[in-house]
């Protein structure tokens, strides 16, 4: 079986983030695997069509930007300081198709990250950026639902008891 030399984490600072972490350190642990962890600042540009200034605009993804690397940084602190050369990014985009640009540029050999099991109207308005990620990605990519685990872990429980 091939070995995963690079694995990529993709993050939103939601709740499943630090949910899909254990998942991310079993695999960096059994592959010997270098880390990579990006977040993607969803570029606000397209809004000028609102008649909202290019310089209000390109401002305010500043200050995203600054936030999204402070939280970034408290995340890997947090949850990845057994890992000094964990590599992290905050990146802006598409967040899709900023991961898989980061897939192609950094040779990343898996990607694991977490969906949110939208459905309906809220998938509609949002997309799914995991989705996108696995039809499109040159490498594979473990997603993970953290909430269908939670899920069918508490049905296993319930099963075990009766």
């Amino acid at each position: 079986m091939k070995g995963f030399k690079k694995i990529l984490f993709p993050v939103d600072f939601s709740e499943v983030s630090p949910m899909i972490v254990p998942w991310v350190i079993t695999m960096v642990d059994k592959f010997k695997s270098e880390l990579h962890l990006i977040f993607v600042v969803r570029s606000l540009l397209p809004l000028t069509s609102f008649d909202v200034t290019e310089t209000s605009i390109i401002s305010f993804e500043g200050e995203i930007l600054k936030a999204g690397e402070k939280s970034m940084d408290e995340f890997v602190k947090k949850h990845f300081k057994k890992y000094p050369a964990c590599k992290a990014h905050v990146l802006t985009g598409d967040p899709a198709e900023e991961i898989l640009n980061y897939v192609n540029n950094e040779n990343i050999d898996l990607v694991i990250m977490g969906t949110h099991g939208r459905k309906g109207l809220d998938r509609v308005l949002f997309g799914s950026v995991a989705a996108h990620v696995i039809k499109e990605s040159s490498a594979p990519v473990m997603s993970i639902n953290p909430y269908r685990l939670s899920l069918d872990k508490n049905k296993r429980h319930d099963n075990q008891e009766d």
